[in-house]
């Protein structure tokens, strides 16, 4: 199916196609039909042999304006003054306009500018053979021109970097999402496998159940890689093709998984509590929905809490409270394990801390652009909290009875 925006885009170059073309004819009409005016007195040989040369010229370059603006320019001022030498009476040097705004849009003031002094140059020379308040006019004309030009160029300019921008805020938010989901599957996976061999002969149930968690966190990741990948490649229509009898993230299952948020965090739980530690979840207010980018971003500040918990602590219980206001959601992490190093000092909990790995600059980064704020650091009780609180206004909805 054709897209509105595929159809407009065509209509957009068809029509830049037709303007590129009936442009540089109309203006080399023009310019002929200006000197077969009987006002121009000069003589019929010179109007032949310089006049129409020049008009065919200066209309014909325009064609080229966009790829060559500073040749085109050269040239339409050339023949303006060969046009000024012949019909002197020919005030407006038009082509050269149109060739000065193009420039402007395409070049930076340091190219541009030259070329408008030297087209105001041309439109002075008006002053020995018209009106001063024609000459004036002209060179009014060539100002508004370039002005045109430059307003084009730095709206595109200001697109150009919107577009970077979101370029560059996208690619940073798919990171930390990758980062997210592989650091904390890879642990779980690490935990579960080390469990599952430390028992493997004397419990082999429980072997098989640290199995049956590496199974599930390796789905879950390809599920999770799967809605990622999924959304910065072009959809070409096609259902992704599953990896292998029961693979994850195939078909409308993978379509149907809800989005990360703090409904699922029960799931982050499990395969650590299958590995020993002991994972303890709760809810203090009145839970309610909250925003798509802070439901995710809060799923995403627990998930690497527990994976440094995972990985750095050495912990054998950790506490997750999620508090609920009526403006704002609370997400407090505390572990038991090794917060402060061996003789290290007993610290508060701290806003920032040097040294402090990735993990935890992306999750202050994910507060900061919610407009939240994020604290972690080793506690005076021994441990190590992160606490995070987020705006999240209550969302509106509209219907009754909805």
């Amino acid at each position: 199916m054709v897209h509105d925006r595929d159809v407009k885009g065509r209509w957009f170059g068809w029509l830049r196609t037709a303007i590129d073309v009936v442009l540089p004819a109309a203006m080399a009409l023009f310019l002929l039909a200006a000197l077969s005016d009987p006002s121009v007195t000069t003589s019929r040989s010179l109007v032949l042999w310089l006049g129409v040369p020049a008009a065919v010229i200066q209309g014909v370059a325009l064609y080229w304006r966009r790829a060559r603006p500073v040749p085109v320019v050269a040239i339409t001022l050339a023949g303006g003054l060969a046009l000024h030498v012949v019909a002197p009476d020919l005030v407006i040097p038009f082509a050269g306009l149109v060739a000065v705004c193009s420039l402007a849009a395409a070049r930076p003031p340091t190219i541009s500018v030259p070329a408008l002094l030297a087209l105001v140059g041309l439109a002075a020379a008006n002053f020995r053979t018209a009106p001063a308040g024609d000459a004036y006019f002209t060179m009014a004309m060539a100002v508004v021109a370039w002005a045109l030009g430059e307003i084009m160029r730095n709206r595109r300019v200001a697109i150009e970097e919107e577009s970077r921008r979101a370029v560059m805020e996208e690619r940073a938010r798919i990171a930390r999402e990758l980062h997210d989901v592989i650091a904390h599957s890879v642990s779980v996976i690490v935990v579960q496998a080390a469990a599952g061999d430390d028992v493997f002969e004397s419990r082999p149930d429980q072997a098989r159940q640290a199995l049956r968690s590496i199974e599930a966190a390796g789905r879950d990741a390809l599920a999770e890689l799967r809605r990622l990948l999924g959304a910065v490649r072009p959809d070409d229509g096609q259902p992704t093709r599953a990896l292998g009898p029961g693979a994850v993230g195939s078909g409308t299952d993978e379509a149907n998984r809800p989005q990360p948020g703090l409904a699922r965090i029960d799931e982050l739980a499990g395969p650590l509590r299958a590995a020993g530690l002991d994972v303890c979840i709760s809810r203090v207010g009145r839970v309610r929905p909250l925003a798509a980018g802070v439901d995710v971003s809060a799923y995403r500040i627990v998930q690497e809490a527990l994976t440094n918990t995972v990985r750095h602590a050495r912990a054998t219980r950790v506490g997750v409270t999620i508090t609920y206001s009526a403006d704002a959601v609370g997400i407090d992490i505390v572990d038991d394990g090794q917060g402060t190093g061996p003789g290290g000092p007993a610290s508060v909990l701290t806003d920032a801390a040097p040294g402090e790995g990735h993990g935890i600059l992306g999750m202050r980064e994910r507060a900061n652009l919610l407009g939240g704020q994020l604290w972690a650091g080793p506690i005076r009780a021994g441990g190590f909290q992160v606490r995070a609180d987020l705006p999240a206004p209550p969302r509106m909805t509209t219907g009754a009875g909805r």
